[in-house]
């Protein structure tokens, strides 16, 4: 088959590589019927995490089912299914107390630019939907996978609630799902911090209700300014950066709440000023599975369409161009079909 591999920063190629075997009885292999890149795929493509040695890339990914270990029972081949980029075997403790992105037989997913996908835990990270779905589905059930179901945690790990105010940190994907998640989850007011016209337009489209260009000690006076002097209720950090993290607990009202679900780099929270601040911080990998069946039924019903982040679609052997055009910003999430 073929996928992608990064061999150093700024160069992802497309090459041949071994096809994908169940090599567990509880695997499974699907063939990709869509995949993408992602913000964090960025971080090494920037330098600003090693490579190591050259490997494949991607954990965002929908297909059907070709092959299933022989303890796979909850799905079949010829299948339609979504997964996580955290397996999980959806039985231990942490799975069944909704953690699956902390389940004790975890595995993150990291080939999925490819051809065909091996899925670990397939019996617990796989859902299938009833048959399968139309094209024009495909990237909704696709950000599902990910960043979605990233900026749904986003919003539960903040607390967001029917009336309440939510600032979403961040206009890539994830935070453009938050101001959705934030929409579905009842906040009455969702001000997007965003300095891109075109984010800003479908953060809006999204249901934003308020944008605040500004960043840094500027863009928190705004949001004070908005929220009478005293900060939002509850604030979706999806960057990961020192800045982002600052921007997002000084953006919160005490006893509000910051969820945060950038990859950190570089952040450190002063624990004192955390202490006085009176407000609450919760992140993490998502667990993705958890929400997996209502998300998808949300993206099949119409009620959401996440689906929009996408504004770039190339062919998988284009890969590198993905790569490229998000790392300049010419695109907020390039899709990939093989």
């Amino acid at each position: 088959m073929r996928g992608a591999v990064i061999h150093s920063p700024g160069d992802v190629r497309f090459e041949n590589l071994d096809d994908p075997k169940v090599l567990e009885p509880t695997d499974a292999v699907i063939r990709t019927v869509a995949t993408c890149v992602c913000g964090s795929d960025l971080w090494p493509y920037r330098g600003l995490e090693p490579v190591g040695d050259p490997h494949p890339m991607g954990h965002e990914y929908v297909g059907i089912v070709e092959e299933v270990g022989s303890e796979v029972t909850g799905v079949r081949p010829g299948q339609f299914v979504v997964g996580s980029f955290a397996t999980s075997d959806n039985t231990c403790a942490n799975c069944l107390n909704g953690w699956q992105s902390s389940c004790l037989n975890r595995e993150f997913m990291s080939t999925c630019q490819a051809d065909y996908v091996r899925i670990p835990n397939a019996h617990g990270t796989l859902v299938a939907t009833d048959e399968h779905p139309d094209a024009e589905m495909v990237p909704g059930l696709l950000a599902v996978s990910d960043v979605m179901g990233t900026g749904w945690y986003a919003a539960l790990a903040a607390e967001v609630k029917p009336g309440s105010t939510a600032v979403v940190v961040g206009d890539g994907a994830v935070g453009l799902c938050g101001v959705i998640a934030a929409k579905e989850l009842g906040a009455e007011r969702i001000i997007a911090m965003s300095r891109h016209a075109s984010r800003q337009k479908l953060a809006l489209e999204f249901g934003a209700t308020d944008i605040v260009a500004e960043r840094g000690d500027e863009g928190v006076a705004r949001v004070k300014d908005l929220t009478g002097g005293i900060g939002a209720d509850s604030v979706l950090e999806c960057v990961g950066t020192a800045g982002s993290m600052r921007q997002a607990l000084h953006s919160t009202r005490p006893g509000g709440n910051v969820g945060f679900v950038g990859v950190p780099h570089e952040v450190a929270v002063d624990g004192q000023e955390l202490f006085f601040s009176h407000v609450g911080l919760r992140g993490g990998p998502a667990p993705v599975r958890r929400f997996l069946p209502d998300l998808i039924d949300r993206v099949l019903t119409g009620r959401i369409n996440p689906g929009k982040v996408f504004d770039l679609s190339l062919p998988l052997d284009q890969v590198a161009e993905g790569y490229k055009a998000m790392d300049e910003r010419r695109a907020v999430k390039a899709l990939l079909k093989p």
